[in-house]
C-alpha cells in the first residue's frame, strides 16, 4: 500500500469515527432502528478503534515525512 493510500484510509476512517464517538449521529441512527440498546456496549468497541485509527494516521504521517 502506498503511503498516500494509507494516509487516505486513516484520515478517512478516523473522521468516520470521530463522527460516531463525538456526535448523536450514531444515536440518532441507532435511535430510529430500534437499536439503542447497543448505545452503551458501542463505547467499548468505538473508542479502540478510533485510538488505532489515530496511531495508523500518526504512522502514515511519520512514514511519508521521512521519505522527503
Amino acid at each position: 500500500m502506498k503511503n498516500t493510500s494509507l494516509l487516505k484510509v486513516g484520515l478517512v476512517e478516523t473522521i468516520i469515527f470521530a463522527l460516531c464517538c463525538f456526535t448523536p449521529i450514531l444515536v440518532v441512527f441507532l435511535g430510529a432502528e430500534g437499536f439503542s440498546s447497543l448505545l452503551g456496549v458501542l463505547d467499548y468497541f468505538l473508542l479502540p478503534i478510533l485510538e488505532s485509527f489515530l496511531i495508523l494516521t500518526g504512522y502514515a504521517l511519520w512514514k511519508r515525512q521521512r521519505q522527503t
